[in-house]
């Protein structure tokens, strides 16, 4: 048999099976909007429900293949029905912003909006994770070490997520999540053969880190995180990444704008004269930063620095900086936190034939495989 083809019909066969009762307990609460103030979804016969307090909807609720829903005061408005909040089903996926989502979406008030959470298995969301977060083409082994960690990140946000209408974010802040993957794509395979498999500090759950592009060096999770049950994972020195288009980066940014930037979180140094990474973690990423402005001087970390300017824009704290001028210039390695699993790496080392396993044991020394209980 074809790998397309055997591919294919693993998949229909992962399809089935989790489309059974035995994976209700299995089941994952996304958002994949967090506070929209409108949104428009498509799709064909979607099936609209209220989840209470709805006087003017119909008992059995009703049918649209466009829904237009506003966030009104703590409630959801459709179609000049408010409620408390609105389930969408349909035998086809529900398209939102160019994507199409499987299963149930649930339209709920969250924050000064509203929360679009999509409720699905577990290991279907784990496909449409490998999607948002990597690639097709990658080498199986990276994907199948891929599919362990974001489970037992998923897993382990499951169990704090508490009374939240939603156990985990689409985003950077957690996971990126693509929706709904064709049953062709290998992802499947990579989630199919890791089914269940999960990462374990110490017997339990912890939340497995991972990032793009180490730089070279990871990072110990505590001078980072401020998580609970975070483990006491050991950094090491990645050799496998180094063909990655995030190893080097640069960035020229005007002190003028870092002036604005500073004021738009309530730093308040003035005008910028100088910017110093006065402390360093034992990776060498930057554990505080310095800025002298007109004003004053003010500490900051590392972590804080990078989220103001930007995540995607200052893509590490593994990073020199130097003053050019009126500009900053900044030079740097890696994208994303740097602790866990270099997604890099993972992929540079599965083309050099180490396996899935082998891959986690090197980026959580002192993590253990289990099951998912």
């Amino acid at each position: 048999m074809s790998r397309p083809r055997a591919v294919l019909l693993a998949a229909v066969g992962l399809l089935a099976a989790w489309a059974s009762p035995a994976w209700a307990s299995g089941g994952i609460r996304v958002a994949i909007v967090e506070e929209a103030r409108a949104v428009e979804l498509r799709g064909s016969e979607i099936e609209i429900s209220s989840l209470g307090g709805c006087a003017r909807c119909p008992r059995r609720g009703w049918r649209a293949d466009t829904v237009r829903a506003t966030a009104r005061a703590q409630a959801i408005e459709i179609e000049g029905r408010r409620a408390s909040g609105f389930r969408l089903r349909s035998e086809r996926p529900i398209r939102l912003d160019g994507r199409e989502y499987p299963a149930t979406l649930e339209l709920v008030p969250n924050g000064s909006g509203m929360a679009i959470v999509n409720e699905l298995p577990l290991e279907e969301y784990l496909v449409g994770v490998l999607r948002g977060e990597s690639s097709d083409r990658w080498p199986l082994e990276a994907l199948r070490a891929h599919a362990i960690v974001a489970r037992t990140y998923a897993a382990y946000q499951r169990t704090i997520s508490g009374a939240k209408p939603y156990h985990i974010v689409a985003s950077t802040a957690h996971q990126q999540y693509a929706g709904r993957v064709p049953a062709s794509s290998p992802l499947w395979i990579a989630v199919s053969e890791t089914r269940r498999q999960v990462l374990r500090w110490e017997g339990e759950l912890f939340p497995a880190f991972y990032h793009t592009e180490s730089g070279g060096y990871t990072e110990d999770p505590r001078t980072v995180f401020a998580a609970r049950n975070m483990p006491a994972l050991k950094p090491v020195r990645c050799e496998f990444s180094t063909g990655s288009p995030h190893y080097f980066w640069s960035l020229d940014l005007p002190l003028a704008d870092l002036a604005e930037i500073m004021r738009r979180h309530d730093v308040g140094v003035g005008s910028v004269i100088a910017i110093q990474v006065s402390e360093r973690t034992p990776s060498l990423r930057a554990a505080v930063v310095t800025v002298h402005g007109s004003l004053g001087s003010v500490r900051l970390l590392g972590n804080d620095f990078r989220r103001m300017i930007g995540y995607d824009t200052f893509k590490s704290t593994l990073v020199a900086v130097s003053i050019a001028g009126d500009v900053a210039r900044f030079v740097g390695r890696g994208y994303g936190h740097g602790v866990g699993m270099c997604q890099w790496g993972a992929k540079g080392m599965a083309e050099q034939g180490y396996s899935a396993a082998q891959i986690l044991e090197f980026y959580y020394p002192g993590a253990t495989l289990g099951s998912l209980k």
